[in-house]
């Protein structure tokens, strides 16, 4: 696989805007270890405080199990598999050290966790490639920036607007300046920088429990964004290209800003979220989602969600890679 030295800087791709806004293909990690993660207990508020109990690990592989499978009838599904040593309990969520791009770039990402630094394995990217077959341009590195205790955590921490080649983040302690701009100037984006609080004022952890850009259509808590003049910002942002769908508190609680929009085998789109997070979205905002996107699909992954702190959109991947 191509690499790219350590803070080296390309230019962007020449075809970066003609990328599309959702994937037709997508990487899934079947975990191993899954457990609830005490080093992200600190950042992540979703995450549950409690002991996992009996059966745990049965009903995590069955959550997993289901939603591959239901993927699988309309988009292409990559499952790829997490070896117990080391032990990784947050493999489930592969989106936040590695993303894909369709001018074949593949970029790494600096995580917070050590323990979940060992997620971030080239063996699996190099599969993904061969089972493609999907070309593989370029690696952009930049998980050096762990050294410098700077992080940047993927599309947990990015929320792509990839036709527009604006990047939305939100400041947290998984996600930093410099590390944002190195992405930003490699793959040629714009970054939209805010903050982001949840209701006991920590921020919010990441910023695709706040947010998710479709084709068309778009949805963020902006209540959580304190600052009248970011949240104003962001929302015009959004609104200049997409139906912005507002969502409240409990919707966020509920992981409704934790979806992703889906390009279906007939070109059609779909939005993939949790059975938790689809019953708590109104008739009306699921009826504003309907008009751009054919499916609205919920997926059960409650354990999942209450001990990993993360949902659907955190268990995939997207692989815009083109073919070899």
């Amino acid at each position: 696989m191509p690499a790219l030295a350590a803070g080296a800087v390309e230019p962007p791709s020449l075809n970066a805007h003609v990328e599309a806004q959702c994937a037709d293909a997508v990487l899934l990690v079947r975990p191993a270890t899954f457990a609830a993660n005490p080093e992200t207990l600190a950042t992540n508020r979703f995450q549950g405080r409690v002991a996992p109990g009996e059966g745990v690990r049965e009903a995590v592989l069955h959550e997993f199990d289901q939603l591959a499978a239901l993927l699988a009838d309309d988009v292409r599904v990559h499952v790829m598999h997490d070896t117990p040593a080391p032990p990784k309990p947050d493999a489930v969520f592969p989106n936040n050290w590695f993303s894909t791009h369709a001018d074949g770039t593949v970029v790494l990402y600096p995580m917070l966790a050590p323990s979940r630094r060992a997620e971030r394995r080239r063996d699996l990217v190099e599969a993904l490639a061969a089972q493609g077959p999907y070309r593989i341009a370029r690696v952009v590195d930049l998980s050096h920036f762990e050294g410098q205790g700077e992080f940047l955590e993927g599309t947990g921490s990015l929320v792509l607007d990839r036709v527009a080649r604006v990047a939305y983040a939100c400041r947290s302690p998984r996600t930093h300046a410099a590390p944002l701009a190195a992405f930003a100037r490699e793959l040629g984006y714009e970054p939209e920088v805010f903050d982001a609080v949840g209701p006991d004022g920590t921020p919010v952890y990441h910023t695709n429990v706040v947010m998710w850009i479709g084709h068309g259509v778009a949805a963020i808590g902006a209540g959580a964004i304190p600052d009248a003049a970011q949240r104003r910002r962001v929302l015009d942002r959004l609104a200049r290209t997409h139906e912005v769908i507002e969502l409240s508190a409990a919707q966020l609680a509920d992981f409704a800003g934790n979806a992703l929009a889906l390009r279906g085998r007939d070109g059609a789109q779909s939005v993939e979220l949790s059975h938790r997070a689809f019953h708590s979205l109104t008739e009306a905002q699921r009826a504003a989602i309907r008009r751009h996107a054919r499916w609205l699909t919920a997926h059960p992954v409650y354990t999942i969600e209450r001990l990993g702190g993360g949902s659907v959109r955190c268990m995939l991947a997207e692989v815009f890679l083109p073919p070899a």
